[in-house]
């Protein structure tokens, strides 16, 4: 990867946990980040496209950063640890234009992280693929639930905490639902 566009992506997520998307120029970027103008240009065709690309390599991050899963709440929690992260600069994806393309790329990372840990958990027996699938929907669903929520809130609540205390509620059900998916 080139040195200089990442330097221009790390620029464009420090000026997103300082202030509104739609605050953030070019001018901003190649200021802070020491370079001209046609060199954003070069890499990037707009501020639009600077974000999308930089949502996409977040979230490929993320997903390639996997860990050895224990329990899908292991998952919900981790993908929390990595929002928190950036919580300023999601916020204000959120509430900007590129809120839907935001919601997308969190829901496909929470879909690659729960698929990860149902293919890793279950190479000792044969799963109906039709019940898998809705497993995986219920848990991508329940992370990006809880992600909006916390959003809504302006992310005012410990977000690890809830889901861990929201983990610790519903202890072992994932398991049940893993084991009801298994093909006798």
């Amino acid at each position: 990867m080139n040195r200089t566009k990442l330097a221009i992506v790390d620029t464009f997520w420090q000026l997103l946990e300082e202030k509104p998307y739609n605050k953030i120029t070019v001018q901003d970027i190649v200021d802070q980040c020491q370079v001209n103008r046609n060199t954003f240009y070069y890499h990037f065709q707009d501020i639009p496209s600077l974000a999308e690309w930089s949502v996409e390599k977040w979230t490929d991050e993320v997903i390639g950063d996997k860990k050895d899963f224990d329990s899908p709440a292991s998952c919900i929690v981790y993908m929390a640890e990595e929002c928190v992260k950036r919580k300023k600069a999601l916020l204000h994806l959120y509430r900007s234009a590129k809120k839907e393309l935001f919601i997308e790329y969190i829901s496909k990372m929470g879909y690659h992280i729960i698929t990860f840990y149902m293919k890793n958990r279950t190479d000792n027996f044969i799963l109906s693929e039709e019940k898998a699938k809705i497993l995986v929907r219920y848990y991508k669903c329940t992370f990006i639930g809880i992600i909006l929520d916390w959003l809504e809130e302006d992310a005012t609540y410990d977000l690890v905490s809830f889901c861990q205390q929201f983990c610790e509620l519903f202890s072992g059900t994932g398991e049940k639902a893993l084991l009801k998916c298994e093909v006798p």
